[in-house]
C-alpha cells in the first residue's frame, strides 16, 4: 500500500523546500509568543505598547511591529523559509512594511521594500481581474461559452462546450486540473506550456460535468490567459502593463516574459549546492507567473476590493467575492479557510468569520517560492506576505496572526480569540449502521482501505502530515474524533451519489498560527470486476517505478525526484492503480470527483510499448519503466545521446561505480542531474554548472538536451 503522504506535483512543489522543526522553532514554541500564536489568545493586555504617532502624523503600529518581526524570524527558523517579506495596507497607504532574510553566512539580514518574490497562485487574482477588465469593457460574457472567445478550444468530451469563464475562475470546469511539463525552469522563459496547452486539452476529457464542484483547477486560469489576448489582441503581459502596473505605478510587477533587472528576485541558495540558484521561471503566467512585492501587491489589492473603479468597477470587485463554491457540491457550513470566489481561494476567511468580518484570500506556490495575501474590503485593509522557502499554508495563518494582530492594536477588535482546549476524545458506542462505511477509499493517487471495528478507525497521516496518523473513536453525533482531541471524521453521502469521508481539523503552527479546515479527503470506490489476464497485467506492473523523459533537464522538477516518478500500486484486490479505474491491460481511468482540493491535478494511466520498451503517459508526462533503465557503463570512458524522441536517458549507478568521480562533456543546452540511492539531487549541472561530480552507490543519473545531443562520459577509477 502506498505512503499516504501526497506525491502529487502540487503539494511536493509547495512543501519542496519545507525543513522540519529546528531548535530554534522548539525555542519559541516554548516561549510566551509561541503561545500567543499558537492559541489566538493576546499576550498580556496590560502590557500592550500603545500605538504612537511618528513625524508624519500616522501610527507607528510597535505592537503589530513586533509581532510581525518575531513571526518573520520563526518562519525562518522552523519553517523552511530563507526569506521574508510583508506589508500591510490601509486606505491606500502602507501602514506596515518590512522583511527579513539569510545572507551567504547564514545571518539574519533586513530585505528591502524593492526586493522582488515570485507570489505563485495569487497571480489567479491578476489574471480573474484581467478577465473582470474585459466584462466592464463589453468584451466578455462570464456565462458565456468559452468557445466564443476561444473557438479552438476543444476536448475529447462534448461536455466541454458547457464550460464558461466564471466555471475556470470558480475552479468548476470539471478540468483535470494541471498541465505541469515544461512549466518551472531555471532562467528560461519558454512559452511551450502554454503554447501546447489546447493541444494537450484536445485528447483529454473531463472528470465532472462542468459547474457540478469546485476543485482547483490551474489549466482554467491558463486558458483565462489565453482568453485575454484573445479578446484584447495584445500579449497577457502587455495587457498586464497597460492596464495593471502602469496605472497603479507598480514598478516591480512582472511576468518571466518582461524585461528586467532579475537581481532585484530574492536569491535562494539550498543546502549542500553552493552558490545561488539561477533564477526560478514559472511559465505558466496566468496560473502562477507574477513576481512583485509585498506593498505591490497590497497596491494591488485596491483594485480587487473596488477601491480602484477606473480600473475595475466595483460591481466586478463584489461579483468576485461572491461564495461560489456553494453552487455546488462542498462541505456544509463551518468555519474554513476554503471557499472559492472568483479567483479567490476563500471569500469568507477563518479566523476573521468569528469576528464579524469578512476575508478574503489567495495563496500561491511555486517550487521555490509562497505568497500569502489577505484582504478585508469592508475596511480596505489588506496584508501580503511572500516567502522563498516554507508553503503557503504557514504564510496564511502567519498573515492571518499578523492582521488580527494590527485590527486589535487600531481598535478594530476588542480582543483576540483564543482557540478551544482540545479534551482527550471519550468513545461512545457507534450505531451499527456506520459499520457500513468501512470499505475502499481513494483519492487522486492513492487507495486506502478503511477498517471500523468496536467504534474506533485508524488513518493515516493527512494534508501532507499537517494531521497525524493517529486513530478515531466514535464520540457521537455521526463523528470520530482523532486522539489529538481537534480533527473530527464524518462520512458524507452526497447529493452526486458519492460518499465522502470528511475531515474538521484545527491545525497549529506553533509561532505563527492556526489553520481551520473542513474539506473531503477521500471518496468511496465501487467494485470494479476484471478478467485474469488484465490482473495479471497490472500485478505485474504493482510497485514499479517510472521516470519522466520529456521533461527539460533546467526544470526545478528535477530537484525532486518525487515529482519525476511515477510508483504504480495496486489496491489489494488488483482492482485499481493510483486510484484510477483499470478498464483493460495497458489503460485506468481516474474516477475521483472530490471537491476542494483532494480531487485536483488528477490523471488516466495509459501504457504502450515501443521497440520493446514500456512507457506510461500521465498527466502530460512521458515515464519510462525502470525495468528499461540499464547501468552506467563501468568503463572509464563512454557515450549517451539523446534520441531523436529528445528523451531524456535515465542510468542506474551501480556496484562497481559508486565512489567514482564522473566528468562529462556536453553541449550547453544539455545538463545531468545524479540521485542518491534515496532520491535525493546531488549533483545539477544546470544549477552548478560544473561538468565533474563524484557519483553515489545505487543512485541514478539523467541526461537532457536536444535530440541528438552527445554527453562524453569520463570515469576515473577508484584510488
Amino acid at each position: 500500500m502506498k505512503s499516504w503522504k501526497r506525491t502529487g506535483v502540487a503539494l511536493v512543489a509547495a512543501l519542496l523546500l519545507v525543513a522540519p522543526m529546528s531548535e530554534g522553532a522548539a525555542r519559541a514554541e516554548q516561549g510566551e509568543m509561541a503561545r500567543v500564536h499558537a492559541t489566538g489568545d493576546s499576550r498580556a493586555k496590560d502590557n500592550q505598547p500603545a500605538s504612537s504617532l511618528n513625524e508624519k502624523g500616522t501610527t507607528t503600529l510597535e505592537w503589530t511591529a513586533t509581532e510581525a518581526r518575531l513571526i518573520a524570524e520563526t518562519l525562518i527558523d522552523g519553517y523552511g523559509a530563507s526569506g521574508v517579506q510583508y506589508a500591510i495596507r490601509k486606505d491606500g497607504e502602507v501602514v506596515l512594511s518590512g522583511g527579513l532574510g539569510l545572507d551567504e553566512t547564514g545571518s539574519k539580514v533586513p530585505i528591502a521594500s524593492s526586493v522582488m518574490f515570485a507570489i505563485g497562485s495569487v497571480s489567479k487574482m491578476y489574471v480573474t481581474a484581467a478577465t473582470m477588465m474585459l466584462v466592464d469593457a463589453g468584451k466578455v460574457d462570464i456565462d458565456a461559452k468559452l468557445t466564443e472567445y476561444i473557438p479552438d478550444f476543444t476536448m475529447a468530451d462534448e461536455r466541454y462546450k458547457q464550460i464558461t469563464p466564471r466555471m475556470l475562475m470558480n475552479h468548476s470546469a470539471g478540468l483535470y486540473g494541471s498541465h505541469y511539463r515544461n512549466s518551472m525552469l531555471f532562467a528560461d522563459n519558454s512559452t511551450e506550456n502554454r503554447d501546447t496547452l489546447l493541444e494537450n486539452l484536445r485528447g483529454q476529457r473531463l472528470k465532472s460535468e462542468p459547474g457540478e464542484y469546485s476543485v482547483y483547477a490551474n489549466d482554467g486560469f491558463q486558458l483565462l490567459e489565453i482568453l485575454v489576448e484573445r479578446v484584447s489582441g495584445m500579449s497577457y503581459s502587455e495587457f498586464l502593463a497597460t492596464y495593471v502596473s502602469r496605472p497603479l505605478g507598480l514598478t516591480s510587477t512582472k511576468t518571466p516574459l518582461d524585461r528586467f533587472d532579475r537581481s532585484q528576485i530574492y536569491p535562494i541558495r539550498l543546502p549542500g549546492i553552493e552558490g545561488v540558484l539561477p533564477v526560478e521561471n514559472a511559465n505558466v503566467l496566468g496560473t502562477g507567473g507574477i513576481y512583485s512585492t509585498a506593498e505591490e501587491v497590497t497596491l494591488f489589492s485596491e483594485v480587487l476590493t473596488g477601491q480602484r473603479p477606473d480600473l475595475l468597477s466595483k460591481a466586478s470587485a463584489l461579483a468576485m467575492q461572491k461564495p461560489e463554491y456553494r453552487n455546488g457540491v462542498w462541505v456544509e457550513g463551518s468555519s474554513n479557510v476554503f471557499g472559492y470566489g472568483l479567483g479567490w481561494d476563500s471569500v469568507d476567511l477563518a479566523p476573521f468569520d468569528a469576528y464579524g468580518i469578512q476575508a478574503v484570500t489567495k495563496g500561491g506556490d511555486t517550487t521555490l517560492y509562497h505568497s500569502a495575501y489577505i484582504a478585508l474590503p469592508e475596511k480596505n485593509v489588506s496584508i501580503a506576505l511572500l516567502t522563498a522557502g516554507g508553503s503557503s499554508m504557514f504564510n496564511t495563518a502567519a498573515a492571518s496572526n499578523m492582521l488580527l494582530t494590527y485590527l486589535k492594536e487600531v481598535g478594530e477588535i476588542s480582543s483576540i480569540q483564543p482557540l478551544t482546549a482540545f479534551d482527550t476524545p471519550v468513545k461512545q458506542q457507534m450505531p451499527d449502521h456506520l459499520k457500513a462505511y468501512a470499505g475502499l477509499y481513494g483519492r487522486v493517487d492513492a487507495t486506502l482501505n478503511i477498517a471500523i471495528e468496536d467504534s474506533e478507525m485508524k488513518l493515516p497521516d493527512m494534508l501532507g502530515g499537517f494531521i497525524p496518523e493517529q486513530s478515531y473513536v466514535y464520540t457521537g453525533d455521526q463523528a470520530f474524533t482523532g486522539e489529538d482531541g481537534r480533527t473530527m471524521i464524518s462520512f458524507d453521502e452526497q447529493s452526486n451519489g458519492h460518499t465522502y469521508v470528511r475531515v474538521r481539523s484545527i491545525i497549529e503552527f506553533p509561532g505563527i498560527g492556526h489553520a481551520s479546515i473542513d474539506y473531503y479527503e477521500l471518496q468511496r470506490l465501487e467494485d470494479n470486476k476484471l478478467d485474469d489476464s488484465t490482473k495479471l497485467a497490472w500485478k505485474e506492473r504493482n510497485g514499479k517505478t517510472y521516470y519522466t523523459v520529456n521533461e527539460k533537464i533546467n526544470s526545478l522538477f528535477y530537484l525532486s525526484l518525487q515529482v519525476l516518478s511515477k510508483t504504480i500500486q495496486l489496491d489489494e484486490a488488483g482492482s485499481y492503480a493510483n486510484a484510477a479505474l483499470i478498464t483493460d491491460d495497458n489503460h485506468a481511468e481516474n474516477i475521483v470527483e472530490i471537491p476542494v482540493m483532494n480531487g485536483r491535478d488528477a490523471f488516466d494511466l495509459d501504457f504502450y510499448e515501443e521497440e520493446g520498451v514500456e512507457y506510461l503517459q500521465a498527466g502530460g508526462w512521458t515515464y519510462i519503466s525502470e525495468r528499461a533503465i540499464m547501468p552506467l557503463y563501468k568503463g572509464k570512458t563512454s557515450i549517451a545521446t539523446i534520441p531523436t524522441s529528445g528523451h531524456a536517458r535515465w542510468f542506474h549507478i551501480d556496484e562497481g561505480v559508486g565512489g567514482r568521480t564522473i566528468t562529462v562533456d556536453y553541449p550547453e543546452s544539455s545538463g545531468f542531474v545524479i540521485y542518491d540511492a534515496s532520491g535525493m539531487p546531488l549533483h545539477v549541472s544546470t544549477i552548478s554548472g560544473s561538468h565533474t561530480a563524484v557519483l553515489p552507490e545505487n543512485g541514478l543519473i539523467v541526461f537532457g538536451g536536444e535530440a541528438g545531443d552527445v554527453f562524453k562520459i569520463t570515469l576515473e577509477r577508484k584510488e
